[in-house]
């Protein structure tokens, strides 16, 4: 497996990241990596979402799953659980692909993983996708409050239709910061 890389961005309290060119047909998949997303305000939660040709409106049908493995640095707490409060089934919102503290009180959060599109531009299929990222957070800065959490998301985008465009947002508010690139496969 070879990666080209194609473009970055790099948030500074945007309100989304879109990337509107480079996916095409020159390769059958796309990697989208995340590294150290963090939202301006704390416990949002980074979804994309997709469109096709030039339009604007990020508002694909999606069907998706995600389920969440997840550990407290002093043993205090752990989980492995399937979430369908943060799937989707036929929706069109963003997709939310990472986890956050569960409440404002824990203000050092961040978050890194990635995202796969594949067959992009294909004509008669859905198009698939996986995600996994990983988001710490923690309160005070000690053992006991600190947690990491994993989550693996995937689907499909219900569209026969190539999509040429992917946006990545807070799910609400904006992204502090963060770099997302994206890579063609081969």
């Amino acid at each position: 497996m070879g990666l080209t890389f194609i473009s970055s961005q790099t948030a500074s309290s945007d309100s989304s990241l879109d990337f509107t060119s480079g996916i095409d047909s020159t390769y059958n998949e796309y990697l989208f990596t995340i590294v150290n997303y963090k939202p301006v305000t704390d416990e949002k939660a980074l979804g994309f979402q997709v469109d096709t040709g030039t339009n604007t409106s990020y508002a694909q049908t999606i069907t998706s799953t995600f389920y969440k493995g997840g550990h407290q640095q002093n043993g205090g707490w752990s989980v492995l659980s399937y979430n369908p409060d943060e799937d989707q089934a036929e929706g069109i919102a963003l997709q939310k692909i990472s986890l956050t503290g569960e409440s404002n009180s824990y203000p050092a959060m961040t978050s890194s993983g990635s995202l796969t599109l594949y067959d992009p531009s294909n004509s008669t299929y859905v198009k698939h996708f996986t995600a996994r990222v990983n988001t710490q957070y923690t309160n005070n800065g000690t053992d006991a409050q600190t947690w990491a959490i994993d989550a693996h998301i995937a689907g499909y985008v219900n569209t026969t239709t190539a999509l040429t465009r992917v946006r990545f947002a807070a799910l609400s508010g904006n992204i502090l910061t963060g770099t997302i690139a994206l890579y063609g496969v081969s």
